[in-house]
């Protein structure tokens, strides 16, 4: 079987995609606008040192971005069969990810408080993806509520390829500010 060659170069234009985005002054506006909440966030030597992971080494919002990502992806799997027990576990899934969707906000925007200029444009365009994922998905549910089951199931795939774009963004960041 043949090796693709088409994977490197993928990769590739990923990264090309992540240093234009890293030079991107046009996103400077949003980063400057968000930064002194963001800053707030962790004036505080007691919620810094928590937001950061001093005490584990992993900032919790590493960890809290698996609750929204696994509600919702497990959600849009129950999608795939047609009984009412997974129709109504689908839309708690949903629900579930929308409320863990704030804290993990929350946490990945005391993160970037604390990163440079570059870092803090992928994270603008980052969080930019995830709120319109989490928005996605909010529609989602309220569809599924109002029994229009169909709807938020298609609605949830495409909050779905949001997501994955705001987790691949995320992903090069931490992967970025590594020593």
């Amino acid at each position: 079987m043949a090796i693709p060659t088409h994977i490197p170069e993928a990769a590739d234009m990923f990264l090309d995609l992540m240093k234009r985005l890293e030079r991107a002054e046009a996103l400077d506006p949003a980063a400057r606008a968000a930064a002194p909440v963001a800053e707030r966030l962790i004036a505080r030597p007691g919620p810094r040192r928590f937001f950061h992971g001093d005490a584990t080494g992993i900032p919790p919002h590493v960890i809290l971005t698996d609750v929204p990502f696994g509600a919702w992806f497990m959600a849009i799997f129950l999608d795939f069969f047609p009984d009412e027990s997974s129709r109504i576990a689908a839309r708690r899934l949903v629900g579930l990810g929308l409320l863990a969707a704030a804290p993990t906000g929350l946490s990945g925007w005391a993160e970037w408080a604390r990163a440079d200029r570059a870092t803090r444009r992928v994270g603008v365009v980052h969080a930019c993806a995830n709120l319109a994922a989490t928005l996605v998905f909010l529609a989602s549910w309220r569809a599924r509520r109002k029994e229009r089951h169909r709807l938020g199931a298609n609605l949830a795939r495409a909050g779905a390829v949001l997501l994955i774009v705001g987790g691949f963004l995320g992903g090069y960041m931490r992967a970025a500010r590594r020593p």
